[in-house]
């Protein structure tokens, strides 16, 4: 007989400043055998552009689904801006923009139709929900594109209409895993510019991301996860020790293969 999964720990002492745009306290994911997090302690400053990296599996997408309430933790919780994920998720989800990795889009509505159908999820009134669809479909490259189906898009631009709706409600958090996946560059800059503009009007952006560089020059902050626990946190500067952060990643996570090639090839 399979035992029943135990619920998420509740820790009453727990009181997290709800200034603090994303706090985690023993966040723990298990997957038959494999421990995918093992009780992650995080706190995500208000108004920073906090990057998330790790090796692939080390864990950064399963803590960010059960960050954002996409995925019932083991143990564990997680606020955004003081708010209980797990005890108040509709309060905590009006609170958050959430880009996810893996999740099925309905791709049989058109670009515009998608956006439309996020606002209103959020309570949004039709005519604000309206101006702002054609604002992000403008702002997203995406202004001819909103009358096809999304499951005609490319991968770059499928990416692009779930980031608008996410960003459709005006949350005071935005997450996103992987954002700049199969986007092109000019469409990277862009996306990038907005995000800036949306941290430097007070909003947090949480980014997940396998691109070092990328995080170096645009995150404020940064946490290092691997094997299914968090290695570094802090500034991007105190994390990187005054050095390149791949370089201080490579050292973090381990598993570089030094002296050995393919004699072969």
């Amino acid at each position: 007989m399979i035992a029943a999964p135990e619920p998420p720990l509740r820790r009453a002492h727990d009181s997290p400043d709800p200034d603090l745009a994303l706090v985690t306290r023993a966040l723990a994911k298990r997957f038959g055998d494999r421990t995918a997090l093992a009780g992650l302690d995080l706190e995500v400053p208000a108004g920073s552009f906090f990057g998330v990296v790790g090796p692939n599996g080390a864990g950064k997408t399963t803590a960010l689904s059960m960050a954002t309430g996409l995925l019932r933790p083991d143990h564990g919780q997680a606020w955004i801006h003081g708010v209980d994920v797990w005890a108040q998720p509709l309060e905590a989800k009006r609170r958050v923009g959430v880009l996810a990795d893996g999740v099925r889009t309905f791709d049989r509505l058109t670009g515009a139709q998608l956006v439309t159908y996020a606002g209103l999820l959020h309570g949004l009134d039709a005519e604000t929900v309206a101006q702002r669809t054609a604002d992000l479909l403008r702002v997203m490259d995406l202004q001819d594109a909103g009358r096809k189906l999304v499951v005609d898009y490319s991968a770059g631009m499928t990416k692009k209409v779930n980031l608008a709706a996410a960003m459709v409600h005006a949350p005071d958090v935005l997450v996103l895993d992987e954002p700049f996946e199969a986007v092109d560059p000019v469409s990277a800059a862009n996306i990038r510019d907005i995000l800036n503009d949306y941290v430097g009007r007070g909003g947090t952006v949480i980014v997940s991301s396998h691109v070092m560089d990328l995080v170096q020059r645009m995150c404020t902050h940064v946490a290092v996860i691997a094997d299914g626990t968090l290695r570094a946190t802090g500034t991007v500067e105190e994390v990187r020790a005054g050095r390149d952060l791949e370089e201080r990643f490579v050292d973090l996570v381990g598993g570089r293969h030094t002296g050995e090639g393919l004699a072969w090839l």
